[in-house]
Order: structure tokens, then sequence, then C-alpha cells
């Protein structure tokens, strides 16, 4: 097989590219193109360009080692040296974490936020707040971010720069390393609008991995908070003058009410993990919005800060947070997964939400950041989201067809996808009814599919209809016809007797 010389495939596609007419046709057309040069270069043909010599010598090879994984497993269980290796996602400038099955290390913390990182997490932020601004007229005043170890050692800490980048604060880099050694607070004149008041409500991980990240952060609240700057433009500072008032007039000494009111990290009681909700989401065991709120401030107003490193209990100053957030904001850095895989998504930013409702009467904004594009990161509110991932994943057929092929977990993984959408739902209240009426069809009316769950997993039958009847019990999805609850039913029954048999 022969190809033409790369000058003339550079102008054929340079012809093509002229009969564009909008970006996402010369989106398409790149991709194409690019995914054309990478087949030539799997098949073997020897495209003859220079600059993807990288792809077919680096690259490719150590995707092709993935073998290593199932290898190094034995190895280890069979007490043998396993190779160690760096951590990391490759979808994000890591390709040296390739090949996989190595028993990686963690990152370097003192070196968190990376300078990478911080201009992701400043992007981000920028991209919220004009956002925000257009959709309300004005600039947020209070935000709340769930922050987790596992993204921040793929991501080099885009979440926390995020935050200092709200803050109006930029992290200062030592010359050599790269380590974090200070941070500087940014003028206002500098960042061109009002600074944000950050809470984080860390995860159990982000607590034990990175403690000197929670000691930038509580300290970078305080420089901020002792500033002299009109309330309009540091609402954090203002909020922090009003409540060291307060709780001095409520008995408190002046440094303790100080210090309850600078109160910014949030998580759970040391040496727990989580939000508090899967237990109560998958037993049923709640009665209305206000369970699930209780829950999640009970396991999350663990106060954490440079003074109380090991986290200490302060209902009070959690409460505080929620009555006063404006917005909910969850990252997500790749899109190797999304908000329906996994319980922590609803537990943290769905639990969150509900917790903010209950003591507000009204849900907050709810945004999902998509920084999977380090260039141009995106912020969607939660609906779209989660309506985006509704079409591309859940009722989509080839992701359907995909599943069917590993049996009995294809058909647990379907169902534990309509769980956590009735979860996100029950505590965010972000899905319509057509999504319920989506799936039933995707998933109970279409016979092969209906068919395959009965067959390969009948449990999973049972709970993606009992998972559904409860969705309509308890009010989420409420334009469904009676018909449909009943076929649901005998779909509960059918699969139990399934269950019996085998």
């Amino acid at each position: 097989m022969t190809f033409p010389p790369p000058l003339s495939a550079s102008l054929r596609l340079c012809e093509r590219l002229k009969s564009c007419h909008i970006i996402g046709d010369v989106v398409e057309l790149l991709e194409a193109e690019a995914a054309h040069l990478v087949e030539q270069i799997i098949v073997g043909a020897g495209f003859p360009r220079p600059h993807l010599n990288w792809i077919s010598d680096k690259l490719l090879p150590a995707l092709r080692k993935t073998t290593e994984e199932t290898t190094n497993l034995l190895r280890g269980l069979d007490g043998k040296y396993v190779p160690s290796g760096a951590s990391g996602a490759p979808t994000r400038g890591r390709p040296e974490v390739l090949p996989t099955g190595k028993n990686f290390y963690a990152v370097d913390i003192r070196a968190i936020p990376t300078e990478t990182a911080w201009d992701i997490g400043r992007k981000a932020a920028e991209t919220l707040i004009e956002t925000y601004t257009q959709e309300h007229g004005e600039y947020p005043k209070t935000l709340g971010l769930s922050v987790w170890g596992t993204a921040t050692m793929r991501t080099g800490g885009d979440d926390l720069a995020e935050a200092l980048a709200l803050l109006g604060v930029q992290p200062v880099w030592d010359g050599a390393a790269r380590r974090v050694v200070d941070f500087e607070i940014l003028p206002l004149s500098i960042i061109g609008r009002p600074r944000v008041d950050v809470t984080l409500r860390i995860s159990g991980f982000f607590r034990d991995a990175f403690p000197n990240l929670i000691d930038l952060f509580d300290q970078a609240v305080k420089a901020v908070s002792s500033l002299d700057e009109p309330a309009d433009q540091n609402p954090l500072a203002d909020t922090v003058r009003k409540e060291t008032e307060l709780w001095t007039q409520e008995g408190l000494s002046l440094e303790a009410a100080q210090e309850r009111s600078q109160y910014r990290v949030f998580g759970s009681k040391p040496g727990a993990y989580g939000a508090g909700l899967q237990g109560l989401i998958a037993s049923q065991n709640w009665q209305d919005d206000q369970d699930l709120a209780q829950a999640y401030t009970n396991w999350s107003a663990y106060a954490y800060s440079s003074n109380q490193g090991t986290g200490n209990s302060n209902l009070e100053a959690f409460e505080q947070r929620l009555k006063q957030m404006q917005i909910v904001l969850h990252n997500q850095d790749n899109r190797e997964h999304d908000l329906l895989d996994s319980d922590d998504y609803y537990q943290f930013q769905g639990g969150l939400t509900a917790a903010v409702r209950s003591l507000q009467g009204q849900n907050p904004e709810t945004y999902f950041g998509d920084n999977s594009n380090t260039s141009q990161p995106k912020v969607r509110q939660l609906k779209s989201e989660i309506a985006r991932v509704y079409r591309s994943r859940v009722v989509n057929p080839k992701w359907i067809a995909g599943v069917m092929r590993h049996g009995y977990k294809g058909a647990f993984e379907m169902a534990a996808t309509v769980d956590f959408l009735f979860a996100y739902d029950a505590t965010a209240q972000c899905v319509e009814d057509y999504m319920y009426q989506g799936v039933v069809q995707a998933y109970l009316e279409d016979a092969t599919v209906c068919e395959f769950i009965q067959d390969k997993n009948p449990w999973a039958l049972r709970d993606i209809a009992e998972r559904l009847l409860e969705a309509n019990q308890r009010g989420l999805w409420q334009d469904v016809n009676i018909q449909t609850l009943e076929n649901l039913r005998n779909l509960v029954h059918q699969a139990e007797a399934t269950i019996e048999e085998k």
C-alpha cells in the first residue's frame, strides 16, 4: 500500500477545510483526519509523518502492554515484586504513567496545585463566574465545591486551584522544584471582579492524603477575610466580621468566634469516608428531603483548619455556610466516566444541594464543571449534564449493546445507573419525567434487553422495576400512566419468581 506524500495530503485537507461552514464542521474534519493518521500507524502502514513517530514508537507500544495489569496482579498475589510507577491519568497529559499494571505511587503533595492546574483552575473560575453573571445579572458571592483526593492526584489540583482563584489568591512556587511555598493575594484591580466566599466539602481521602492543602486553603481564607475591602467586593471578609460579632454575642470568646466564622473546609468525621447517603438510598430508609439533608449534614459538619487539623464537629458553623450558599459546584476532570457511574457524585453534590435546600427552602444554582478539555473548561447546569449523560449513555443503544456483552455484570451496571439517576433526582431534583419513561422503554419494554436482564441477572431486573416504582411513589416521576406502573409490578413478581427458581 502506498500513500501520497505529506504535502499532498496537507493540500487535500486544506481544500476540504474550505468547504466547512461552521466551527463544528472543522472540528469534525480534523478529528476524522487525526483518526485516519492513527489508524495507519496501528495497521503498520508506515504513514510518512515524522511528527507522529512518538505515537508509533512510544504511546502505542505502551498501550499494548495492558496485559501487564493481569501479569503484575498475579505476581503481587504470589508475593513477588511489582514494579513501581507514577500515578495519574494519561488523558490529562500524563503518558508517562503507561503502561498500566504498576504499583503506582502518589504525587508530591508539596507541588500541588501545579502551575498547569492553576492555569486550568483559573480558567474554570472565570467560566463559572461568567456563566452565573450572565444568568443572574450579578456576581456570585458564595459557593460550595466538592474536592476529591483521587481527582487531585489525577489533575495536580484543578479543584483547589479553582477555589483559590475564586478567592482571588494565587499560589507561589519556588524556583527549582516548583513546590508551593506560599500564596499571593491578588488585588481587586487585577482580578477585575468581587471575590467569592468558597466553602470546600472534602472527601475522606483528600483529608488523609493532602493535609497541607487544607492548611494552604485555610490560611488563604484567613488572609482574605482580614482584608480591608468593601463588603460588595469581599463577601468573605464581610461575612466573617458579621459572624464574629454573632458568635461573640452568643458567649464565645473573640478568638473562638473569629475562628468559627472563618471555617471554610468541612468533611466527614476523622476516620470516616463518604457523605452518609448511600445506605439511606439503597435501603429506602428515608421519608423526605429532610432525612437526606440531615444525614448529609451530620456526616459533613466536621471543620478542618490549620488550627484544628484533625477535624472537630461544628454543626452551627456548617449550617451557617449552607444558609448562605448560592452555588453548588462539582467538577469532572475527564470523560472516561460520568456522574451516573458512581454513588459518590450524588452523595457529594446531591447531598450538598439537599442540605442547602432544607435550610433555604429552594435549590441553589447547581453546576457541573467539565474540565476534560483543559484549554477550555466548561460549566453546565446540573440538569443539562444529566440530560447529556441520559442521551449519550443511559438510553444509548450502543451502550446497552456493549454492556449486554458482559452478562451478569452488564445487567448490574444497568441497574446501578438507574439507582444513581434516581438518587440524583431525590437529592438534587434534576431528573425529568421523560427520562424515567425512557429507561422503561429502553430497558424493560424492549423485549431483547428485558429478556437479557432477566436471564443473566434477575436481581437487577427486580431492582430496576422497584426503583422506578419508588420514583413514582415518592413523587419524583409523576407523568406516568397506570398501565406502566402495573407492568413494573408484574416485572417485580416475575423477577422474584426467577430468583426463587435459581
